[in-house]
């Protein structure tokens, strides 16, 4: 892979984070992402175990950049509890 190939690459990946934190997640979004019910997210948040969020008034949103970094994290946990 030549220097160019990875610097095009990684301004492809500066765009797609930038992007990631512009974007913000509804409840049900975020519940669609992992394919639980809508309640779970509810759960996750009251118990303060799930991904950041913001309320505006009466509703919840996730940017997905710490939703994201939540996933990460969550990745890291398990492959340490596995090894």
């Amino acid at each position: 892979m030549s220097f160019n190939t990875c610097v095009g690459a990684r301004k492809d990946v500066n765009a797609m984070e930038a992007n990631a934190e512009d974007r913000w997640l509804s409840r049900q979004e975020l519940a669609d992402r992992y394919g639980v019910p809508v309640k779970t997210p509810a759960v996750w948040a009251s118990k303060g175990t799930g991904p950041r969020y913001a309320k505006f008034g009466r509703h919840v949103r996730y940017r997905l950049s710490d939703v994201i970094d939540w996933e990460s994290m969550r990745f890291a946990e398990n492959n340490r509890s596995s090894a």
